[in-house]
């Protein structure tokens, strides 16, 4: 299959690319040039400007073309104006956050917690643009960002069918180190871990970085035609405190898990979600259709995460 990815340079693509590549498909990596990798050989490395895409690119005829970075409706629809009609298929990367849950998480929105597991047919955030207050200024992405109006863009139309992919929280070497607060404490033989305590017995669905990207993987070789949403992320989604009992085993640390409340902790160490919501993932859909599975062992996955912060 010929296969062109927008993006593909962060934290899943490079493995995603090199696994179709070893599957001995054309894989074409046409990105912004922001972030260097190491491109397996006999991969095409294409750079521009995602809203005006060269004509090596449109002229590629690739069967799916795999779009990693639609952030904002603009993205979206700009992707569509440029592939339609020129790529038989997308595969288009979403997240969990679009859900009503993580509204609620963020105190963005009110209502009960959803009965968890959340299926892809789970209701979704009424409220817009999570992540514009956290915006650096008003120019940024952030300020629009909404995977809602991406996923609503692609699924409103049908001249290119889209296979949309929920990724959950990616963990793995090359992310921002989301668990570094609590690995730090146990890497330097700490004698505890003061925890707040709402936040260790909520659940989030994770996925190691090498897992996650199989899932794109498979989402453009094997999927469907028309058009179809997908949860990605583990089998068990286990509490925070049982992440970090599974880290301390894999660190050999000795130490003792405190939770606390948050007001004992200091202000810079208070997380203020609502973590009665949780945001538990089912992702049965994409096992039973695509044959997804995780190909990292968890032990190995938490080794080399430990390793990851080891060498900061």
């Amino acid at each position: 299959m010929r296969i062109l990815i927008l993006g593909g340079t962060g934290l899943t693509g490079p493995y995603a690319v090199r696994r179709l590549h070893e599957l001995g498909h054309e894989v074409t990596v046409f990105h912004r040039g922001q972030h260097e990798v190491q491109l397996p050989a006999g991969v095409r490395d294409v750079r521009g400007d995602f809203a005006h895409p060269p004509s090596e690119v449109l002229h590629s005829e690739p069967d799916v073309v795999v779009h990693m970075w639609a952030m904002t409706e603009s993205d979206a629809r700009t992707f569509l104006e440029a592939f339609r009609g020129v790529a038989g298929r997308a595969v288009v990367i979403s997240s969990g956050d679009v859900y009503r849950a993580y509204g609620c998480l963020q105190r963005l929105e009110t209502g009960p917690p959803a009965l968890i597991p959340l299926a892809e047919d789970a209701p979704l955030r009424e409220s817009r643009y999570p992540y514009r207050k956290m915006a650096p200024n008003q120019d940024h992405w952030m300020t629009v960002y909404d995977k809602i109006l991406v996923e609503r863009a692609l699924l409103e139309q049908s001249e290119l069918p889209a296979t949309i992919l929920r990724f959950p929280a990616v963990c793995g070497p090359g992310e921002y180190r989301r668990f570094r607060q609590w690995l730090q404490p146990m890497l330097r033989g700490d004698a505890e871990l003061r925890v707040q305590v709402d936040w260790s017995e909520w659940r989030w669905t994770h996925g190691f970085v090498d897992d996650v990207a199989e899932a794109v993987v498979l989402a453009a070789t094997r999927a469907r035609d028309g058009s179809r949403v997908y949860n990605v992320g583990e089998l068990r989604t286990a509490t925070m405190r049982e992440r970090l009992e599974a880290f301390a085993e894999a660190a050999g640390w000795r130490g003792q898990i405190i939770p606390v409340a948050a007001a004992e902790l200091p202000e810079s160490a208070r997380m203020p979600h609502h973590f009665s919501h949780h945001l538990v993932y089912d992702t049965s859909r994409i096992r039973a259709e695509l044959g997804y599975e995780e190909v990292v062992p968890p032990e190995e996955a938490l080794s080399r995460m430990l390793a990851w912060e080891r060498a900061d």
